[in-house]
């Protein structure tokens, strides 16, 4: 068993000036409270709470957290009282260990009752202080160390809890490591027969795994000294539930799952990260679509890595994860490493890092409305549990949504009137489509307009009631108004061009009654809605109502722009979701933009007319612009007071030689532009070519960083796709 000697040098190395001598008194005081008992395994119990406390010093906790994980069951399990506790050790101390005890002492009559109110007063204790959680992580991670000794009944329940609670609330605290041996210790026991198969099997190619990461790890090592960055390299195999779950997934075999193996490339600095990934694309060809970059777009848990999956040696296919050393603390530590040491009571949070974690708080808000604890379970799963998906609001605030959620549900979720507003969304800093599915742990941002107006279309991809609802009954309304206003616009235009005043002509209440009846209207504004809808032709009304030729020239000023009935139906029927387009002075257009040409503000532009779907935006050159009907061609032109940001793909012809992608890698990055997708071929000629897909905001800026990269000794042609 660890000394207490041993224990007070392992925290001096991180903390020289913690108060250790307060740590010694735990020990003695829990060793003293715990003499005579005996754990299942046949050790003393105090065993128990020492290696707690280690793995709470592991994690580089402070002095209140180390002595609450020696004195974590003193309480439970003894004579000694809170109060004892209080007057021995503070009342930090006592709120700590108070805090875990309460996650065990409640009985209720089901299991599931007894799991739901644990897991609702955890959640309070833990928006209170992220410690007690902390404490209780480790807590739980010994006793599943030595859960063999447990009946089998007790094994199951204490694995199904760890899997479904507490691995996942370390993963949510970034605590990487104590996900990862939560789920494989859990794995052995809900899942023997397969745990024990995989195990087998792991064991089996080990010696040729590690050969091989031995191998690959020196390499890289070397092709990156060679480019003068002074980098860590490492690599490992991905746990074994981590495996298994993708031989779920893919339906195959253990010989069939490809990248078991991730590489790790710690550097100094963000810029050696992005310079050692262009490094590693140069010598390895990347795998498509599995680039990450988290540097630009943490995780909501903090997290900051670049992932991207390669073609290694022997043909293997390789994840290589590059960070900083301080990255790299915060993934293995999660929250614990954003640590402070601060007045007691304090939290010990920064209150940037813990706005990160306001979920917490709104979690505890819920469970004071919800008695029923299965109610409570079902309320809050979110990530924890596999069945809801929960997003941040750019202030911390968490909102749980049933799967393929999308932006309009959340914006609807904050207010009505904010949905029905709702112009565009940020996910994770980077504009997205409105239908976009929301995944777990995404920060979204919704942008509003007070003349966006919900669209029909949002009905075919939302998933809330709430929003289904407020959408159906907006869109009744709206139509109607619109409708009405169409209506007018279509048979005033169909008078003036026959030189005729509308507005005499509705004067006459006896001929606008016999109008209506003709046409089965109850009111003159019920016909006007009826040409909106369709339904009537203004043609057929001015038939009907007529004078005779050049007997009423009291007609309508010519309208000073003249537009075509066509785009009168796009701007008064489907518009208002303008996206940065004007139609001929008019903001209140319904757009979409091609992939075929991707165009970006500054280019010139023109409109197509689609049916339904308002009007499709090309650049003027674009071969299938110029291939469009012309009567169906519009002239459109860019809102100067939009600020939007589009997708673009730039071709870039390299020599190939080594050190050329990390420069230009570095290029991009001292632009500001962050690179969504990244592909790179060499040829036989000595010659690679490069695609990088980013988001751009006008063609200013895209001309800026095509002028850098041709700057580049050895870029021999940079080129727009």
């Amino acid at each position: 068993m660890v000394t207490s000697q041993e224990l007070i040098e392992r925290v001096q190395a991180y903390q020289p000036g913690a108060d250790v001598e307060l740590i010694a008194r735990a020990y003695d005081y829990a060793a003293e409270a715990h003499k005579g008992q005996m754990r299942k395994s046949g050790d003393p119990y105090f065993s128990h709470p020492v290696s707690v406390a280690g793995i709470i010093i592991e994690l580089k906790l402070d002095v209140a957290s180390i002595v609450a994980g020696l004195l974590h069951d003193v309480v439970e399990d003894t004579l000694a009282t809170l109060s004892d506790i209080e007057r021995e050790f503070g009342q930090e101390v006592a709120f700590l260990v108070d805090g875990v005890t309460k996650l065990s002492k409640i009985n209720f009559a089901s299991k599931e009752d007894r799991q739901a109110e644990n897991f609702r007063k955890m959640l309070v204790a833990m928006a209170r202080d992220i410690r007690v959680l902390l404490v209780k992580l480790c807590d739980r991670l010994d006793n599943m160390r030595t859960l063999e000794h447990m009946k089998p009944e007790a094994q199951d329940r204490i694995a199904r809890e760890t899997m479904e609670i507490y691995a996942p609330l370390a993963n949510r605290l970034g605590i990487a490591r104590f996900k990862s041996e939560l789920e494989d210790l859990a794995f052995k026991y809900l899942e023997p027969e397969a745990h024990a198969d995989l195990s087998q099997k792991v064991l089996g190619t080990k010696a040729e795994r590690d050969k091989y990461i031995a191998d690959v790890s020196k390499i890289l090592a070397g092709k990156l000294a060679e480019q003068g960055f002074a980098c860590d390299v490492t690599g490992r195999a991905k746990h074994n539930y981590s495996i298994w779950r993708k031989m779920q997934s893919q339906q195959c075999d253990f010989d069939q799952v490809y990248d078991v193996i991730a590489f790790r490339v710690q550097v100094e600095t963000v810029a050696e990260c992005y310079a050692t990934l262009g490094v590693i694309h140069s010598q390895y060809t990347p795998v498509p679509g599995r680039f990450k970059d988290y540097v630009a777009l943490p995780k909501p848990n903090m997290y900051q890595s670049l992932h991207t999956t390669v073609i290694g040696p022997g043909r293997e296919r390789i994840e290589v994860q590059i960070r900083t050393h301080e990255m790299h603390r915060v993934a293995e530590q999660g929250i614990a490493a954003h640590w402070k040491y601060k007045e007691r009571h304090s939290g010990g949070l920064d209150p940037k890092d813990a706005a990160r974690f306001g979920w917490l708080r709104q979690l505890m808000e819920w469970q004071k409305e919800l008695k029923d604890p299965h109610e409570f379970l079902d309320s809050v799963k979110v990530d924890l549990f596999q069945d809801e998906v929960y997003v941040f609001t750019p202030k911390g605030d968490v909102r749980v949504f049933p799967r393929n959620a999308t932006p309009i549900d959340f914006a609807y979720a904050i207010h009505s009137e904010v949905g029905d507003h709702c112009s565009g969304a940020r996910v994770n800093g980077a504009i997205v489509p409105l239908r976009s599915k929301l995944r777990n742990g995404d920060v979204v941002e919704v942008m509003t307009n007070p003349s966006q107006q919900p669209s029909k279309d949002w009905l075919d991809f939302v998933t809330t009631s709430r929003a289904r609802s407020r959408i159906r009954s907006h869109l009744r309304a709206d139509q109607r108004e619109r409708s009405l206003k169409l209506g007018r616009e279509l048979l005033e235009k169909e008078f003036h061009q026959r030189g005729i005043s509308m507005a005499r002509l509705t004067k006459n209440e006896a001929e606008v009654r016999k109008l209506c009846e003709h046409f089965n209207a109850q009111t003159f504004d019920e016909l006007l809605i009826g040409v909106g809808y369709g339904k009537h032709s203004p043609k057929a009304i001015i038939e009907f109502l007529a004078p005779p030729q050049g007997n009423d020239k009291e007609s309508l000023p010519p309208p000073s722009l003249k537009e075509s009935r066509i785009e009168s139906l796009v701007r008064k029927v489907t518009g208002r979701d303008n996206h940065g387009i004007r139609l001929n002075g008019i903001d209140d257009v319904l757009v979409r933009y091609t992939k075929c040409c991707n165009p970006l503000p500054g280019d010139e532009i023109v409109g197509f007319i689609t049916r339904g779907r308002g009007i499709t935006v090309h650049r003027r050159n674009c071969p299938k612009a110029l291939d469009t009907d012309p009567e169906r061609r519009v002239e459109i032109s860019w809102d100067a007071r939009a600020k939007i940001n589009r997708p673009v793909q730039l071709r870039v012809m390299t020599a190939n030689r080594p050190g050329i992608l990390a420069t230009v890698g570095q290029t991009f990055h001292e632009q500001g532009i962050n690179i969504s997708e990244a592909t790179c071929r060499a040829g036989d000629d000595g010659r690679a070519t490069n695609t990088f897909t980013f988001l751009c905001s006008d063609l200013a800026q895209l001309k800026g960083v095509i002028r850098q990269l041709q700057r580049i000794p050895g870029v021999m042609a940079v080129e727009r796709t």
